[in-house]
């Protein structure tokens, strides 16, 4: 597998008043696809709720390289590009692309996981989380730092 891949399904809501995409929406369409992700590959909520840990974000940013409308039909295609060698901090790639497989943005997000009870930066059951980010497709980059 290259990547995660979901077509996205605009809504009216999702606009801004030049008609197009605005930006936040790109950052939710990500942050619903890491979870659907995880999701997948047995990090549900309910068993990180039970384990006592979650995911947070030290870094979020987009760039937009072409403008998204309403009718537009676009895959977002999601990736690692970083995890450190234990799994508790690493960097996910969304790439939004249009019919033509051209990018018309991209998010990295830099993230680790949360000890929710003592609220500090803590590694999730190894194995839980070793076992997901190692199915997780990689990006042509990917690194281990």
């Amino acid at each position: 597998m290259n990547s995660f891949t979901k077509e996205l399904s605009f809504r009216w809501s999702d606009l801004d008043p030049n008609f197009h995409v605005r930006h936040s929406a790109y950052y939710d369409f990500g942050a619903q696809h890491r979870i659907e992700i995880l999701e997948s590959l047995g990090l549900t909520m309910r068993v990180m709720q039970a384990q006592g840990f979650g995911p947070i974000l030290f870094r979020e940013e987009c760039v937009f390289r072409k403008e998204i409308k309403l009718s537009d039909r676009i895959v977002m295609h999601t990736k690692t590009s970083k995890v450190n060698e234990d799994g508790s901090r690493w960097s996910i790639i969304h790439e939004f692309k249009n019919e033509q497989d051209q990018v018309c943005a991209t998010i990295t997000v830099d993230g680790a996981w949360m000890d929710v009870k003592l609220r500090k930066l803590a590694s999730p059951t190894p194995e839980l989380a070793m076992q997901a980010l190692s199915i997780f497709p990689k990006s042509d980059n990917f690194s281990t730092k």
